[in-house]
């Protein structure tokens, strides 16, 4: 399918051709719209491979071009019993984006955004990281013979940034967190002509996480599942979803409503969560971050406005929970399931052990939580409220 690219914020159009960032009239995140009829899901039945590029025929990719890949997507979604048991839930499944090539679930965005990047004919890449999107960008620059430059905060735990300059990227430590990063990073790119791959400044990692959503559906019989709780630092896999639920709905690839979304966020940054309590339609910048779980350290997500109308439009919500409960979560996956969970992975057990007690999600109802990453690229176990920086 062709595509063109439609404003978030004011709904201007663009071409997709060339290094799109965000929309020159209101600084929004673009949004790729496909034209033409989506096509039939009987078109995977024909689709090479295991994973996220097996998707291509719904995916930026036209058919004369290949992806930058190192075979990313595919990856597990495991009825959890022992774990469902614990929380109360009696149908408890868990999405372990570990398996990926580089560690975590950031794999699936940096292949789309590195596979369009490179054909927009980029020379350079830069961006900020919390851990994860580091290793990711690092590896895909590699895989595409392409330098990438990565800001990170002095604390990030120390196997991400040995990962990160493993793959050759030329690695820059920040005392502060992923928004000063981020400002170095623009500015980067703007005195080096490099391409910023920054969460939602360019408009194609959205795609590349919207493939967790086709991946649910089809391990699922496309039977969608009643709710699903997610880990939201920048939020672009939450979007993702709620963007493939609404086309596979519209183009009658699945059954039922789309999932409820919840997204959590750590208490010690949680300006989502803040935003939706007060009913705001946007997220104000959260004094002070501190959380063990790196990936949710984002006081200013660029994403946040999309993320609560993900959140309103599938009647979901927002929970955040301390560290010391996403701690607690992270060792219950590993000891009852056998996942070496992420302390984002942690967050979401803990969430949705809070929402089936709450009554918000029924304890027969299907479940669906992420583990993101692998908890091992975070090195030691941390204790609550412990940083890797004391």
């Amino acid at each position: 399918m062709d595509w063109t690219l439609e404003c978030s914020g004011c709904g201007q159009r663009r071409e997709a051709g060339g290094l799109p960032t965000v929309c020159p009239g209101c600084a929004s995140p673009w949004l790729v719209r496909y034209a033409g009829r989506y096509p039939d899901r009987a078109v995977l039945r024909r689709a090479d491979g295991a994973g996220m590029w097996r998707y291509r025929a719904v995916l930026p990719l036209r058919e004369s071009e290949a992806p930058v890949t190192l075979g990313e997507g595919g990856t597990p979604l495991l009825p959890a019993g022992r774990l469902g048991a614990a929380i109360g839930s009696a149908d408890l499944w868990i999405k372990d984006e570990s398996a990926n090539p580089t560690g975590s679930f950031k794999a699936r965005g940096l292949s789309a955004a590195v596979t369009r990047a490179v054909a927009g004919g980029a020379v350079g890449f830069v961006l900020p990281t919390a851990g994860n999107a580091g290793v990711a960008a690092a590896a895909y620059g590699a895989r595409a013979g392409v330098p990438v430059k990565v800001y990170a905060p002095r604390a990030t735990p120390a196997p991400l940034l040995a990962q990160i300059a493993a793959y050759g990227a030329d690695l820059e430590l920040v005392d502060g967190h992923i928004g000063d990063c981020g400002a170095r990073a623009r500015q980067y790119a703007a005195e080096r002509s490099a391409m910023d791959l920054s969460t939602l400044r360019e408009p194609y990692r959205i795609e590349g996480k919207k493939t967790l959503g086709l991946e649910i559906a089809e391990r699922m019989g496309w039977r969608l599942p009643g709710a699903i709780v997610y880990p939201a630092g920048g939020g672009t896999g939450l979007i993702g979803m709620w963007k493939a639920f609404l086309e596979m709905i519209e183009a009658g690839w699945v059954q039922g409503p789309m999932p409820r979304l919840f997204a959590v966020q750590s208490s010690g940054c949680a300006p989502v969560v803040k935003a939706w309590e007060a009913g705001a339609e946007r997220c104000e910048p959260w004094p002070d971050p501190r959380t063990v779980a790196s990936g949710l350290r984002v006081p200013a997500p660029l994403g946040g406005a999309l993320m609560l109308r993900a959140l309103r439009e599938s009647r979901g919500g927002a929970v955040a929970v301390s560290d010391a409960d996403l701690v607690d979560g992270a060792g219950l996956m590993a000891a009852l399931e056998g996942i070496d969970a992420c302390p984002e992975g942690g967050a979401a057990v803990a969430a949705a052990r809070r929402l089936v007690a709450g009554g918000a999600v029924a304890p027969g109802e299907r479940l669906v939580v992420f583990n993101t990453g692998a908890g091992v690229l975070y090195g030691r176990r941390l204790a609550p409220g412990v940083d890797e920086a004391t």
